[in-house]
């Protein structure tokens, strides 16, 4: 029995280990926005924990593997080639979730730090120009209707999002003398729920296998216990056949 204990023990042994398991990596951007315009600069930076020896980073574009191994990933002059779902890894971290960039070609773009927001989540948006250009009279508009207005261009924030924040926003403003407006952006405002009360995935995969090999152990255990209770019944004595020579010595 404890031969086929061994095995089980050694395969828990190492999926709890895996279970246990490494932290999943993060990237984030620099500047904060998923909406640029060409030409404009992003860093991408991936945090996770490396190795002793490694300082290597796994860089992933639209799940392709790029030739890129430094913990930043720096677009100098981005263009639209470089939309797309960035992820990274580390030696001591697991794939990272994907984050979303979008490059715009146009004068203006209104940009905004997530894709998603929740209930009370703040809400920041700028009115960003091709090259940085100066920028005046800056009005967000949400629904066609004016929200904000800036004489001279700034942040649009809304401190905690609601769902009358839902919508599409765009802005516009003055460059130079030209009037000039971005395409629109569509906000939904999600309701914020309580965390998920289930257990992480490789806690229900390390039940399972658990039980699962259980069941195994159990099933052998008795297929042996079966087989000797069957060779024990199927075992004959032989026939002791004395000679009357050795009885009478």
């Amino acid at each position: 029995m404890w031969q086929l204990l061994l095995p089980t023990a050694l395969v828990l042994t190492a999926f709890s280990g895996i279970g246990a398991g490494l932290e999943k990596a993060v990237v984030t951007l620099y500047p904060q926005w998923v909406r640029v315009l060409e030409k404009d600069s992003v860093t991408l930076r991936c945090q996770g924990t490396f190795s002793p020896g490694d300082n290597s980073t796994k860089w992933f574009h639209n799940e392709s593997l790029i030739s890129h191994q430094d913990a930043n990933y720096f677009i100098q002059s981005a263009s639209v080639k470089d939309s797309g779902t960035y992820r990274c890894q580390t030696a001591l971290s697991t794939l990272s979730d994907p984050v979303r960039l979008d490059v715009h070609m146009g004068w203006l773009l209104l940009q905004t730090t997530k894709w998603q927001f929740q209930e009370e989540d703040p809400i920041h948006l700028r009115c960003h120009s091709w090259e940085n250009k100066p920028v005046h009279k800056v009005t967000y508009l949400q629904n066609g209707k004016g929200r904000k207005y800036f004489h001279n261009n700034s942040e649009f924030l809304i401190p905690k999002a609601t769902h009358k924040d839902s919508g599409s926003y765009f802005c516009r403003g003055l460059i130079g003398y030209n009037n000039k407006s971005s395409p629109s952006l569509h906000i939904i405002i999600g309701d914020r729920t309580s965390p998920s009360t289930f257990p992480p995935w490789h806690q229900i995969i390390f039940c399972l296998l658990i039980g699962l090999l259980f069941a195994v152990d159990t099933v052998l255990y008795f297929s042996v216990q079966r087989g000797l209770q069957s060779s024990v019944a199927d075992y004959e004595e032989p026939d002791l056949h004395w000679s009357k020579e050795l009885q009478d010595k």
